[in-house]
Formats: structure tokens, sequence, C-alpha cells
């Protein structure tokens, strides 16, 4: 046992067979239907490759990172939902090679494959929507390479500072959260007793993405737009969770994102109170970090765990050698064996026996992101390329779907739901907006999910909604998403002759329906 601790190729050749077996279960779910957030990633990476720029068509409290990912993605592997989930496959294996990387640098080779492996391991969990594009796993790949380019310097090799400055600031531009692993990368630099040099160095290319992406929206016009969304309406956002409700959150969700993985977060606990005193306070200020940037807004969504996960990786390999230190080989494989293989075990019904769309159901439960796709196909093959349409709810995959522009920047509904000052002054541009465009089809979201309404919700827009449809469009039939989405055609133009099921004659009322509901 101690041969395979030790020998170099057995630790090169399990890490293989990992990478291996990540790919064959990315692979085999390349085909599931996008979500709400993989869909308005994919819809605004889409218009940046047609030339339009954030903020214009697509309005969203997030910074455009993750954006740029997708439009980078979609260059090269073409705009699919395949394309898609092959961007997230590459990042996760980059994430991996990171994690091992510095697994290696902080505990050596064997914690190197051991840092990956538990990354590995806990990245592709379904608990954590590890199978889903989040901006989390972009982050992470921001956060790791600049981690370890961080190491790599010593502070005194200035082109590997600036380039982690750089990954760091690109972790902000991926998600306002990555904001937590640049202050982790100034306070490492102030601790370490860095030149002044050197921290200069390290800021000024941490603020350079950001300060880049906003002279590029200056000079497209969009600033304004960008500006509201991500800085004024975005504080609004992260504010509205009071503490102990985010509390409560918390403690409901950890059981979830922890499950089968137990044991790795138990592992976890143990490395951080093994090894060196210096190496203490570095992962210390890993895990502060990530649990900073989880912890933003006091949402606790299950897809923001996966910026834990890295620290938990790299706690695990400090545990795993800090046993093989104290001449306990065999426990620590064995107990990295089991903590890893239980999830894997969990989970493989998921992994091997559903097909992507049974896997979207498993993870999303009654979200319409199935019917989604049928819907949109109906309005690429019966509208022009260049027409307007309009989704009242929040499902922008529809959009990149059909391949067609918003009549609207709103392609969330939520914001439009919330008790913050601007909800109101939001339903009225996105009604101004549609009124303008006068779009040929109009979707109607009647799932309750895509609402997210709550007793003090303004329903000034399903008033208008209403009386705005029942006078200008005309319901179109589509078994295949009725029950969750409703199709209306501009009267204005030809309407193919049809018969109107009895069920999609009630959803012209179900309009009305929402004003009933609460989330």
């Amino acid at each position: 046992m101690g041969f395979v601790v030790r020998n170099c190729s057995w630790r090169r050749i399990l890490f293989l067979l990992v990478l291996g077996a990540v790919c064959a279960i990315r692979l085999s779910l390349l085909d599931r239907p996008l979500d709400r957030d993989e869909g308005e990633y994919a819809y605004a990476g889409q218009l940046m490759l047609a030339g339009i720029p954030p903020y214009k068509l697509a309005y969203n409290m997030k910074l455009p990172g993750t954006y740029a990912a997708y439009a980078a993605v979609f260059a090269v592997f073409g705009e699919s939902v395949q394309a898609v989930h092959l961007g997230l496959l590459l990042a996760n294996l980059a994430t991996i090679v990171l994690v091992a990387l510095l697994g290696k640098r902080l505990f050596g080779g064997t914690g190197g494959v051991c840092a990956g492996i538990v990354y590995a391991v806990l990245s592709c969990m379904p608990n954590v929507l590890g199978l889903t594009a989040n901006a989390s796993h972009f982050v992470m790949l921001m956060a790791v390479a600049g981690f370890w380019l961080l190491l790599e310097s010593r502070e005194s090799r200035n082109w590997l500072l600036a380039a982690s400055g750089f990954c760091m600031g690109a972790t902000f531009l991926m998600k306002q959260p990555g904001a937590a692993f640049v202050v982790f990368g100034l306070v490492y630099l102030i601790a370490k007793r860095a030149r002044w040099t050197a921290i200069f160095i390290f800021t000024a290319a941490a603020a350079a993405p950001f300060a880049g992406t906003c002279l590029v929206l200056a000079r497209a016009h969009v600033f304004e737009k960008f500006w509201f969304w991500t800085v004024s309406y975005g504080s609004q956002y992260g504010s509205l969770i009071a503490p102990g409700m985010g509390l409560v959150k918390l403690l409901g969700m950890l059981p979830q994102v922890a499950g089968p993985a137990l044991l790795l977060w138990g592992m976890a606990v143990a490395g951080l109170m093994t090894g060196s005193r210096p190496t203490k306070f570095l992962l210390g200020g890993w895990l502060l970090a990530s649990a900073a940037a989880v912890s933003a807004g006091l949402y606790f969504r299950s897809h923001y765990f996966v910026m834990l996960l890295p620290a938990l990786a790299l706690l695990c390999a400090a545990a795993v050698t800090n046993w093989i230190s104290q001449g306990r080989p065999r426990f620590a494989i064995v107990v990295l064996s089991v903590a890893c293989a239980l999830p894997a075990i969990w989970n493989a019904d998921y992994f091997r026996r559903l097909t992507p769309q049974q896997a979207a159901v498993t993870s999303f439960g009654a979200n319409p992101f199935q019917e989604a796709i049928p819907l949109a196909r109906y309005l690429r093959e019966h509208s022009s390329p260049d027409a307007r349409i309009a989704v009242l709810g929040s499902e922008p995959e529809i959009y990149f779907y059909s391949q067609r522009h918003s009549a609207t920047g709103y392609i969330y509904a939520y914001g439009l739901m919330e008790a913050q000052p601007y909800a109101r002054q939001m339903q009225d541009e996105m009604i101004r907006e549609i009124e303008t465009a006068q779009p040929e089809y109009v979707v109607y979201v009647t799932s309750p999910l895509s609402w997210l309404r709550e007793r003090e919700s303004d329903p000034h827009i399903f008033t208008w909604a209403k009386r705005y449809l029942d006078e200008r469009y005309q319901l179109i039939p589509l078994p295949e998403t009725e029950r969750k989405l409703s199709l209306y055609r501009r009267r204005d133009r030809s309407v193919e002759p049809s018969r109107v099921s009895a069920f999609a004659l009630q959803q012209r009322a179900g309009v009305n329906g929402l004003l009933g509901q609460t989330r």
C-alpha cells in the first residue's frame, strides 16, 4: 500500500482515471436542458457574438464576465446546449488540475492528487448543481488560478503577481462575490510583508478587468444601464435577506449540499486542525474568503457552495498527508476512498441511468426548462430571424433557443416581484419596452416558480398583461407546453387556423391566475 502512495506513476494513473470519469459523467449529460441561469448566460453570450453589448437587450445585476466566457465557448463550439456543457467540462477539468497543483505545492505529490480527486468528486455532485454551468464554476476557475499564481510568484516575480491579480480581478467580473478572493490576495501579501511595489502590481492588475469593462460598456453607450443593474439594484438585492432569515436558509441548505459528501466535509475539518501554523493560516484564510463568497446576500443557494469546494478539497489533502506523515497510510487511503465513493454511489442512478431530460427534472422539479425547447422551436420555425419576442416570466433560455431577440431587457421577472424600491419603476419600464417594440409573439409563463411572487408584490404587471394580451394577441395552442407556458401571437399577423384546446382556453385566464398566488 505504501508503494501506491509513494510511486509517482500510480498517482498519475489514478488522477487520469478520475479525469476520465469526470469526462464520462459530463458527456453523458451533454444534452441536458438549460436552466434559467444558463439560459441567461447563453442568451447574453449569443448577443455578444452578434455585436450587441450586455445590458442593451438583457438586463441583470450580474457582472458580464460569465457572459464573455459563454461567448468564447460559442465562438469555438457553436451556439448550442452541447457547447454550454462542453465549456463547463473544460472549465471543470482546468479547475481540477489547478486544485491539484495547489495541493502539490502545499502538500507534495500525494496531497496534490488527493486535492484534485476530492474537488472532482464534489464539483460533479447534483446537490450543488455541479453539472450546471453556473457562474460559480467560472468564478472558481479564475480564483484557483489566481491563488496558485500568487503562491508561485513568491511575492517577487512581478509578471506572476500581475497574472495572479488579473485572475483574482476576473473572479469579481464573473460574479460580484468573487471580490472576496481579491481581498484574500491583498491580505496574503500584506501578511507576508510583501514589497509595496508587489502590492501595487497585484492591486492594479486586479482592478484592470473591471476598469476595462467599464470603459468598453461606456463606449457602447450602455454604462448607465450597467451601473443601475449591477450597483443600484444590485445593492438592493443584496440587502433583501435579514441576517436571521439568512441563518435559517443556511441551516436548511447545509444538509442538502453536504449530503452524501458529509465524510469529506468531516475530513476537511480534520485538515483545518493539522499542519504548520503558516499553512493553517493560509488555508483558513482561503476558507474564510470562500465562505464570504458563498454568503453574499445571505441567499445560500445550492450552486453558491461550488465556491467553497476548492477549500474543502485542499483541507482534505491536508488531513490525508498528515495521516500519512504519522505513519497511517492505510487509514488515510481507506478513509479517502470511502469518502469519495459514497457520493458517487449515492448519485449512481443520476449519472448512469437518467436521460439528460430526466436529470433536469430531478434537479429542477416543476420548472419549465424542458417545455421551453418545443416552444422555442415553434418560435424559430414560425417567425423571421429579425422578429422580436417577449417572455413574461423568468425564462431567458427561450430567447437563446429560439435565436430571437427580446422585446424587453427584462429577461427575469423576479426583480419585479421583490419588496425593493425599484420594483414599480422596473415594471413600468418593462411594460413600456414591450408596448414600444410590439413583439410578434409573447410567451406568458404560468409557472409560479418563474415569478416567485410574494404577498407584498405589486400586481400591476399582471393587470396590464391580461389587458394587453386580450386586446392585441391571440392564444396559440401548443399541447407540449401549455401547462407551464402560454404562447400568444400578435393579432395583426395572419393566423393559421387551428383548434384551441380546452386547456389552452383556460390558460387565457391563467394570466390573471397568478394574482392570487404567492411564493
